[in-house]
């Protein structure tokens, strides 16, 4: 089932929007679940990792510093998302491989696509920290709510 974020936003004004940065790429615009948050830089190993554990149906938060230098999401990484039931990914950051995620079946929103991939093992990475960007502080175990028209965080559910 998914809830329209303007209905969410109007009912919980308290609830948390992001600025109008992001971009849908994934098979489905809508999509929600409880947070899990990764801090990285220009360096995927952790997504990648973290994307191979069972998902639950959780929302993978990516910070990615906003980078434009390389993508931290592909379509290998979508196959793992859905293969192990990841909700949807926020990378704050970019992807590529956009037409083969389109075609998959969970929700992805980024900041737009390059086709240079990330190199491993350049800078440390860490998970389940608070981070902030696009106006919204993403803390683990929050929810997050997408659509076609944006993101709405709170950090306890706020759907019926």
């Amino acid at each position: 089932m998914t809830y329209a974020t303007t209905d969410l936003s109007d009912a919980h004004p308290e609830a948390q929007t992001c600025e109008p940065v992001f971009r849908d790429y994934g098979g489905r615009a809508a999509f929600h679940g409880p947070i899990k948050t990764l801090k990285v830089f220009e360096d995927n190993a952790l997504v990648r990792a973290t994307l191979e554990t069972p998902g639950e149906q959780r929302v993978l938060v990516v910070d990615g510093g906003g980078s434009t230098r390389c993508a931290l999401f592909g379509g290998n990484l979508g196959q793992l998302a859905v293969k192990n039931g990841w909700a949807g990914v926020v990378v704050y950051g970019l992807i590529r491989d956009s037409g083969e995620i389109s075609q998959q079946a969970f929700g992805l929103k980024a900041l737009g696509t390059l086709p240079r991939k990330s190199e491993k093992g350049l800078h440390s990475a860490h998970a389940d920290r608070v981070v902030n960007f696009a106006g919204v502080t993403f803390k683990p175990g929050a929810w997050l709510y997408a659509d076609a028209d944006g993101i709405v965080v709170s950090d306890t559910p706020i759907h019926e």
